[in-house]
């Protein structure tokens, strides 16, 4: 069974799910960061593959991928520093990334890396669903990884259930339509979100994203969905840090204000 599913399966509840940048804050840093958030008690990681024109991501995460490309951090590179990583490590790893640079990798090759390194599945903000059902999804399936789609506060209930049937492993709820980034709370608005989106029953399970970084928007998120991803807040503490075990020490302080 996918890793992914194996979660959701084993845990329904107050899942917490980081987001680090590959590639900083230093070059070399990608083993060792997912080992250390492992120990520390984090359910499942996403790695960030950095890129030049990161349209859904705030200032804190394109400045990390800015730092992680100066670095010299490519899609190559970060497959073979995951070589090893399934001799220590056991829950779930996604790679998140825009179109451009895996497309330039070339995705059946991709796929093939990911299987190579024991990656379980992708996040692909910009990836049309059209493209996804078409091209996307047979391939990854063929592979058993599974493509976890985003839904906002603006996508349509239609499309919110024709996701829902075409997707497995999870669903990512974007908790707003604006770019990554630290909130202190989850407003009105963004609590009616969550109740409509509860009273769908969707199939899948459900991970809350964007702006959680405290304990008012943790406790929200998982109130809402069977877990929170928190990237921001992380990379920002990681850049202040530069130590992986301290970042999420402070990350863990924070998220009990």
């Amino acid at each position: 069974m996918n890793r992914i599913n194996h979660l959701f399966q084993e845990k329904k509840s107050e899942i917490l799910s980081i987001y680090f940048c590959a590639g900083h804050p230093s070059l070399h840093s990608t083993a060792q960061t997912i080992q250390t958030l492992e120990s520390k008690g984090i359910d499942m990681i996403e790695i960030g593959i950095p890129f030049s024109d990161p349209m859904a991501d705030g200032p804190v995460i394109q400045d990390a991928a800015t730092k992680a490309l100066r670095n010299g951090m490519t899609l190559n590179t970060l497959f073979m520093q995951l070589e090893d990583i399934r001799k220590t490590v056991n829950i779930p790893l996604l790679l998140m990334g825009y179109l451009n640079p895996i497309m330039h990798f070339g995705f059946e090759r991709f796929c093939q890396r990911c299987v190579e390194v024991g990656v379980d599945g992708m996040i692909i903000p910009d990836l049309p669903f059209k493209d996804y059902q078409e091209e996307f999804k047979p391939m990854a399936d063929r592979y058993g990884l599974r493509i976890i789609m985003l839904i906002t506060p603006e996508t349509s209930e239609e499309r919110i259930r024709f996701i829902d049937e075409h997707t497995d492993g999870f669903i990512y709820m974007v908790s707003s339509a604006a770019t990554t980034g630290a909130q202190k709370e989850f407003d009105a608005a963004k609590q009616r979100y969550f109740s409509r989106i509860n009273a769908m029953n969707l199939r899948n399970p459900r991970m809350i994203g964007f702006g959680i970084s405290n304990k008012q928007t943790l406790q929200s998120a998982w109130q809402n969905a069977a877990g929170a991803i928190i990237g921001s807040k992380f990379v920002s503490l990681y850049d202040q840090t530069g130590d992986a075990s301290q970042a999420i020490d402070k990350l863990y302080q924070n998220l009990k204000q």
